[in-house]
């Protein structure tokens, strides 16, 4: 198993997503990405190369950030075999340690003490046939073994929104993990999707991206 991983960007920032939403966190932003989301916001993850560090030189980093919450994200970060290296150190330092991935690779292998934050991609996101559907199986598995993962779906438009609705209901998320709808702010209003949500009556959490709102105008580390 490698020790070295290829990083975008170290930063410490607000949570912006998920149900930490609002607390500090050290992000650990892996290279690369397997999917071509057009709504991307992170395309410099796999435009640019990077910088290869070894995981003793990224907890080098966090130690000045001791205790706090810790995220791994990209790209997509389970394409690097090193992720697991990480993962394990990390969770050996005692943290709490969020892992957020797109849905399309396996979580298989994931430690179940990871917080893993499934991104299932909608229709209009370009890479709905991307999505690997045998991750709900693991989700069921990882729930059984104490796990406290996440679903979340970015929406572009109310059609996104009954794709994510019709899937949440047949396959029973909400009892599964917390589910999170998201959306992509100039393609589908806030206050419409609240309706949807409203509308369906399920307990879907409205999550918008509080680092955006924060930092508008910062289009990275934040």
């Amino acid at each position: 198993m490698t020790d070295t991983l290829r990083i975008s960007e170290l930063f410490y920032s607000i949570q912006g997503e998920s149900t930490r939403a609002g607390l500090p966190c050290a992000f650990i932003r892996l290279c690369g990405c397997n999917l071509r989301c057009v709504y991307c916001d992170s395309r410099y993850t796999w435009d640019e190369a990077g910088q290869e560090l070894h995981v003793a030189e990224i907890c080098a980093w966090l130690e000045q950030y001791p205790g706090l919450l810790t995220e791994i994200t990209g790209g997509e970060p389970l394409l690097q075999a090193g992720v697991y290296s990480l993962m394990e150190e990390l969770l050996a330092q005692g943290r709490e340690v969020l892992l957020e991935t797109s849905g399309s690779l396996s979580i298989e292998r994931v430690p179940v003490a990871v917080k893993v934050i499934l991104d299932f991609k909608c229709p209009d996101s370009g890479m709905m046939l991307k999505n690997d559907w045998r991750n709900l199986a693991w989700l069921r598995k990882r729930q059984q073994t104490g796990s406290r993962d996440e679903i979340k779906f970015v929406l572009s438009s109310a059609k996104d929104a009954a794709w994510a609705v019709q899937l949440v209901r047949q396959h029973e998320l909400c009892r599964l993990a917390p589910v999170l709808f998201s959306p992509i702010i100039g393609q589908l209003a806030p206050d419409q999707l609240a309706e949807i949500i409203l509308k369906e009556q399920l307990p879907i959490r409205l999550q918008l991206q509080l680092h955006n709102q924060i930092w508008p105008n910062i289009l990275r580390g934040k």
